[in-house]
Order: C-alpha cells, then sequence, then structure tokens
C-alpha cells in the first residue's frame, strides 16, 4: 500500500487559515465549528513540528565553523 504524501507546510497554512475564515464567520453549527476546531489544532502542531524541525537545521548550520565565516575572495 503506497503511503499518502504529507502536505507541504504552506498548504497546511493555507487550510488553517480557512479554518480561521469559516469560524470567524460564525456560520456553522457548533458540531462543525468543534470539528473545524480540531483540525485546526493539528494543523497548528503540524506547523509547530515543522518549524521546529527547521530551526533545528538552520541552527546546526549556523554552528559549523565555515558557514558562519564571511566570504572574503582571495585578491
Amino acid at each position: 500500500m503506497a503511503k499518502k504524501k504529507e502536505p507541504a507546510f504552506e498548504e497546511k497554512l493555507e487550510k488553517l487559515e480557512g479554518i480561521v475564515e469559516k469560524v470567524e464567520k460564525g456560520e456553522l453549527g457548533l458540531e462543525d465549528t468543534i470539528r473545524q476546531f480540531e483540525e485546526g489544532m493539528k494543523l497548528i502542531k503540524d506547523c509547530r513540528k515543522t518549524l521546529d524541525e527547521a530551526e533545528l537545521r538552520i541552527n546546526k548550520l549556523i554552528d559549523e565553523p565555515d558557514v558562519t565565516e564571511p566570504f572574503m575572495p582571495e585578491v
């Protein structure tokens, strides 16, 4: 069975923004609002995880001595 592809961070963020819009309009019933809220919370958790992983990757790159040295071309 093929593994389902995980949506990109930007797709998750766009979906979260759509959920916020729907809930803020106040046109959903209670059950639909709760379902949307639950889905939004899951998206927030997923986005936070992605951001935390990106921060770790960036910090690793910054901690490498060769990467933080300014580039000085030889004259």
